[in-house]
């Protein structure tokens, strides 16, 4: 189901200039700014009780009423924790194989997040880590972590100048000491969004850099500072999300960056299964 920062994404282009600053608004503390009296979303937003009402109509909703109904849903959503999760599942499994439920929820999560990616920030994200005068910062968070390993390894066979920052907060101030303007950060962030790294976030962009995101399709906090905001669907019938949708777009990344930068990849990669060969690194049969 297309949340409603999804549909403010998509609509950004058609809204009025009011329209826009009560959108950032929304997007901001997303989606707990969206909880108060239409009065007071006005106030904050800087624009008239009407304005809301009608960029409330463009989300295709009849009234704020049911603009918020909807916003308690997805925060009930987004901050559900594993247990939680696992119960409201058991409570409304139909009677299938799992093997097919999560299969078909997998495949469900792929349609929506790839029918929503923009080509043209998917293009300016290979741009970015393709530039070979940019240095790359990848992190990820307690699970996602794995997610920026895989990420960065790739990378590190790819081009020069990767380098992976340790979650732990307590260690990536030194990396942020050494950020540079144009500098790309990577970061992977999904419910439940960490608050050390969205610090690292703050931190890296006011030190210049460009930061691309990638996140569910609740959208991470993050993406007030991030450059692209890649937006993902997770959700499955298990008490942890799906990350899947996230690894196909990053492979995909992979691809293109590979592709681009394909004359000095390969030398490396030659270079890479020399020192293989010589410390006898794999299994020869």
């Amino acid at each position: 189901m297309e949340t409603i920062a999804e549909k403010l994404q998509e609509k950004h282009d058609s809204l009025t200039r009011s329209e826009r600053q009560l959108s950032d608004v929304i997007l901001k503390n997303y989606p707990a700014s969206g909880l108060g009296t239409i009065t007071s979303l006005a106030e904050t937003a800087k624009v008239s009780t009407p304005t809301v009402a009608r960029l409330v109509q463009k989300l295709d909703f009849n009234g704020f009423p049911e603009f918020q109904r909807s916003l308690h849903s997805e925060l009930a959503e987004k901050i559900s924790n594993p247990l939680t999760k696992r119960e409201k599942w058991v409570d409304t499994a139909p009677d299938e194989h799992l093997l097919n439920r999560f299969t078909k929820a997998v495949v469900d999560n792929i349609g929506q997040s790839m029918s929503k990616l923009d080509p043209e920030l998917f293009k300016r994200a290979c741009d970015l880590l393709s530039d070979p005068n940019r240095r790359i910062f990848v992190v990820g968070g307690r699970i996602t972590r794995t997610l920026a390993d895989y990420f960065f390894l790739h990378f590190q066979m790819i081009r020069e100048d990767v380098t992976h920052i340790a979650s732990n907060s307590n260690a990536w101030p030194h990396y942020i000491l050494d950020l540079k303007p144009g500098d790309v950060v990577v970061i992977f962030d999904v419910r439940r969004y960490e608050n050390s790294t969205l610090k690292l976030a703050e931190m890296a962009r006011e030190r210049g850099a460009e930061i691309v995101l990638f996140t569910d399709q609740w959208i991470s906090p993050i993406s007030e500072f991030a450059s692209i905001s890649f937006a993902n669907h997770i959700a499955a019938p298990s008490a942890w999300d799906s990350n899947i949708t996230l690894m196909l777009l990053l492979e995909i990344v992979i691809a293109d960056v590979q592709e681009r930068n394909w004359e000095s990849t390969r030398d490396r990669v030659e270079a890479l299964e020399e020192m293989f060969d010589r410390t006898k690194f794999f299994r020869k049969f």
